[in-house]
This record gives structure tokens, C-alpha cells and sequence, in this order.
């Protein structure tokens, strides 16, 4: 007959000690990390830059016809040399003259029967366009250049962008008045609530802004003789940053 197993009463009590412990172990881990968790302020700050823009790209070109592609394409070449020479004597290098879109297509005309009944047009003529895209990096010169190529022959002028050529040093000062800002109100909220600023312990950039290009509408229908008055504004740059501050 088997004997029975004797149990000490340690033994017994084992389990129990061990899940007292392991949960004693875990409340005391987790009342520690909620002492540790430092209280802190979130804020969000903003700064903008403004400035005038220092260029501008003149979008202007060259539309001719004639009853043949070639003849078309003689008298366009014809006058965008004109237009090209005119620039170059006025300052600007060829690396700021690009041509952005050249075209040759027919021209229809429609055609009616003797009965007046409408027939399948037909060719009548080529239009051959040349669009250029022109750097102005001296906007003093810009006004005369804009009468220089009408009076050379463009025929085809679209209108004017004006940007800043490097916006990188300004959107960072952009960059540096959004973190002043958020300090500013951090500093706002933390007198108005009784408690001091710590260390702050972390910086995110929410967004920023580079210029975006500022149109001037269309003048091709501008007298030759008239000046041409251009004003280039100005551009700003924004930026947004979040601070997470330690307060105590």
C-alpha cells in the first residue's frame, strides 16, 4: 500500500509567496515610474520672415504664320534672334535665357460648299511659337527689358514671377522666431500657472513655408511706346515648431 507523500509547509506555501512577490514587484515598478514621469508643457510657437524678391523669370516669346511651316519657321527665327541678341546686350547671359516650349501646327480654315453647307476644313496656313523663359537677376533692369523685347518683336508676352533666389538663410531666421515665440508663451504659462521651466525636452518642426511665386498678369497687349511700371512686393516665410518643457 503506497505511502502517502508528506508536504512541508514551506512547500506548500511556495506558489503563493512567489505571486505576492512577482505582484509586489510589479506595483512597486509601477509606482516608481509614475514618481519618475516629470510633469511638462507643450507649446507651439510661430515666426515669419518677410522680403522683397531679388528675381524675376519674364515668360515672353514669339508667334508667327505664313502659308507654309517653313515660311512660318523663317520669320519666328527671324525674331526670336532679334529677341535673344536685344537680351543679351541688355545683361542677360545665356544660362537665364531658356526656351520652355517651341510649337509647329497647321492652321485650318473652314471650308463651305455652294450651298453654304459646312465641308471638312482644310489647311490654310503654320503657326510656329517659341516661348522663352528669361532670368532677370537685377530687377532695376527689369522694366527696360520688359520694353526691350516687346520692341524687338516678341509678340507673346505671359506674364512675370517673382521669387527670392535663396530663401534658405531667411526661413531660417523664420526657423529661430517660432522657437523665441513658443519660449515666449511657455514662459507666459508657466508664471500664470505658478510653476518653473525646466529643460526643454524635445523640439518638433510642425512646417514651413518657402515663397511661393508672386504673378504679374499678362501685358502683351501693351503698347510698345508705354513704360512698363513693376512693383515686386514682397515674400514671407513661416515656420511652426512644438516645445515639450519640463516644468516643476
Amino acid at each position: 500500500m503506497p505511502t502517502p507523500t508528506s508536504r512541508s509547509p514551506f512547500t506548500m506555501l511556495a506558489p503563493a509567496l512567489a505571486l505576492a512577490f512577482t505582484l509586489g514587484f510589479a506595483g512597486a515598478a509601477q509606482a516608481t515610474e509614475q514618481h519618475e514621469k516629470p510633469r511638462t508643457l507643450t507649446i507651439t510657437g510661430e515666426g515669419e520672415v518677410s522680403a522683397a524678391p531679388d528675381i524675376a523669370y519674364v515668360e515672353t516669346g514669339v508667334v508667327t504664320e505664313g502659308k507654309t511651316a517653313a515660311e512660318a519657321l523663317s520669320a519666328n527665327t527671324k525674331a526670336m534672334n532679334e529677341v535673344f541678341k536685344g537680351l543679351g546686350e541688355a545683361g542677360i547671359e545665356k544660362k537665364d535665357m531658356q526656351t520652355s516650349q517651341f510649337s509647329v501646327y497647321p492652321v485650318y480654315e473652314q471650308v463651305k460648299s455652294e450651298d453654304n453647307r459646312p465641308q471638312t476644313p482644310k489647311i490654310g496656313g503654320y503657326r510656329v511659337q517659341n516661348k522663352l523663359t528669361v532670368t532677370v537677376r537685377d530687377l532695376d533692369k527689369l522694366g527696360g527689358i520688359l520694353d526691350r523685347v516687346v520692341t524687338l518683336g516678341s509678340n507673346q508676352l505671359s506674364g512675370i514671377r517673382f521669387s527670392i533666389d535663396e530663401p534658405q538663410p531667411l526661413l531660417n531666421e523664420a526657423r529661430k522666431d517660432a522657437v523665441k515665440n513658443a519660449l515666449e508663451k511657455a514662459k507666459l504659462y508657466a508664471g500664470a500657472a505658478g510653476v518653473a521651466l525646466g529643460e526643454i525636452m524635445s523640439i518638433s518642426e510642425n512646417g514651413s513655408s518657402m515663397p511661393q511665386p508672386m504673378y504679374m498678369k499678362s501685358y502683351a497687349s501693351m503698347a510698345r511706346d508705354e513704360s512698363v511700371p513693376v512693383a515686386s512686393g514682397e515674400q514671407t516665410m513661416t515656420s511652426s515648431v512644438t516645445l515639450v518643457i519640463r516644468i516643476d
